[in-house]
């Protein structure tokens, strides 16, 4: 790294210094690594809260936790029993997580989510508005997916993409993803200090090792680039480090800090790309590409040329190319048989192909974010 460089890492490290909200997701692994995993963060926590900052945590463990108190020597591979595992563990992961904090004076309050709770608007706002209560009361919140009732369907994956989400949520100036090693490594095992451009780091990657935890590193580099794009700031960094958090808000080179990207998406917008999850794809033709990567259009029927999936008005879609270049996401004002009865079709010819007084549009450019 150069001399320009290291001052340049450094300029947008002191930027740290004014995170107000800090959103801090934490996994099974690192959690539970060592005995005083949840002592050490808790005293990180309280000293962020010490000096004004709100934190929110993202805390996975329960299916761990759940495992050992049923006897089960690995990870369940069935929903079921995964199911079970977690309604074990949760009750055991929140106590830790009690116990740990008592000792500073601080309340904590059990939220769990599922990505149901987060693709409908309504519950969305909701959930933000409980949690802004609680930061309000002095609380911390301790979010996990409620994997007791989460199927396939409404799973966000893994705890990293949840933490992304939160984070846009609870408008956070910095999310931090802790995982065991000092942050995202090159080929050398060098620690990378500031990424720019999430691309750049993908090759460096490698799968989790063990059964314990779903995420590993390429989990929290594409919740890194989620959060991004909303102009949140994330750092993945080294659970191991008793003094981690502070150190990060102080401004100090540790992990790996990735820099917000672009423009920052307005929140029911990153809501459409990054929460909810496509039903379907409406396929457009050169014309409407090259108007919707303008960024200023909205997509008529006369840029039509398909549709795929069991789609009604409001969900969620993927806007591709024929040759499936995915070029946004957006919400549809038709079901499918309404969207390929208006493929093709020019304004003067959408009341008779539908048979009824419609909309001359398919997705609305409110209701659309292009890649």
């Amino acid at each position: 790294m150069t001399a320009d460089d290291e001052r340049s890492v450094l300029e947008v490290r002191r930027a740290l210094r004014d995170a107000k909200r800090v959103v801090v997701k934490i996994g099974s692994r690192s959690l539970l690594a060592a005995p005083d995993r949840f002592a050490r963060m808790a005293a990180q926590v309280a000293a962020l809260r010490a000096e004004g900052r709100s934190v929110v945590v993202v805390s996975s463990g329960a299916i761990a936790l759940g495992r050992e108190r049923l006897g089960l020597d690995r990870r369940p591979k069935d929903m079921a029993r995964l199911q079970a595992a977690a309604a074990a563990g949760q009750s055991r992961l929140v106590r830790a997580w009690e116990d740990a904090f008592e000792p500073h004076g601080v309340p904590v309050a059990q939220v769990l989510l599922t990505h149901a709770d987060l693709g409908d608007r309504d519950r969305y706002l909701n959930a933000r508005r409980a949690l802004e209560a609680l930061v309000e009361l002095g609380a911390i919140p301790i979010i996990n997916e409620n994997d007791t009732v989460a199927v396939e369907e409404i799973k966000f994956g893994d705890n990293d993409q949840l933490a992304a989400m939160v984070a846009t949520l609870v408008g956070a100036d910095l999310l931090v993803l802790l995982t065991d090693v000092e942050g995202v490594l090159d080929h050398a095992g060098a620690r990378l200090p500031l990424v720019r451009d999430v691309d750049e780091v993908l090759a460096f990657l490698r799968a989790p090792t063990d059964d314990v935890g779903l995420g590993g590193m390429a989990s929290k580099v594409d919740a890194a680039r989620r959060a991004t794009l909303r102009g949140v700031p994330v750092a993945i960094a080294d659970a191991r480090d008793p003094e981690l958090l502070g150190k990060l808000v102080a401004g100090d080179d540790v992990g790996t800090l990735f820099l917000p990207k672009g423009a920052k998406l307005a929140s029911r917008k990153h809501w459409i790309a990054y929460t909810l999850r496509p039903k379907g794809d409406v396929i457009v033709d050169a014309g409407a590409a090259e108007a919707l990567q303008a960024g200023k259009a909205s997509l008529l029927p006369a840029g039509v040329i398909g549709v795929r999936g069991e789609l009604e008005p409001g969900d969620a879609v993927r806007l591709v190319t024929a040759d499936g270049r995915e070029l946004g996401r957006g919400l549809v004002r038709y079901g499918t048989l309404d969207i390929a009865r208006l493929a093709g079709a020019k304004s003067d010819q959408i009341e008779t192909r539908l048979g009824r007084p419609g909309s001359g549009v398919i997705v609305h450019r409110d209701d659309l974010v292009v890649s």
